[in-house]
């Protein structure tokens, strides 16, 4: 049993992102709703993108790790960014810490007008799946 994720032939190929994820029964799938560079006390850590982008990962990674699963297990990104953020700083900050050996998850991102939480340019949520034996 394991979790597939695909870049079928007839789409593009890239290194950044898969199209398709198969999880297999059994598999536990864990959801972890949107997270923005905020601390524990819900403050902004900084009006910088790159350091918001950052953080809101790492609460992603905080709470993927409650649930017993890590970065490396999450099969899909959803990534809202501020339409006045500066797009390659919040991609950048965090492109090296969601790299991997393995086939990359999927990706979906955009551009929005607003966020609910206010001064906030990023807002990602994610989708693990991981196999428990």
């Amino acid at each position: 049993m394991e979790i597939t994720l695909a870049q079928p032939a007839g789409l593009v190929v890239s290194p950044a992102f898969s199209h398709v994820a198969v999880v297999p029964p059994g598999a536990t799938t864990i959801h972890v709703g949107g997270q923005n560079g905020v601390d524990e006390t819900g403050a902004l850590v900084s009006t910088d993108a790159a350091e918001q982008s950052l953080r809101a990962v790492e609460n992603a990674r905080i709470a993927l790790e409650s649930a017993g699963a890590g970065l490396d297990d999450v099969i899909s990104w959803t990534i809202y960014i501020h339409q006045d953020a500066d797009l390659r700083a919040a991609y950048g900050a965090v492109a090296a810490t969601l790299a991997r050996d393995s086939a990359p998850p999927l990706v979906t991102a955009a551009l929005v007008a607003g966020l609910g939480v206010p001064g906030a340019v990023i807002e990602v949520s994610a989708i693990a799946a991981v196999i428990r034996e």
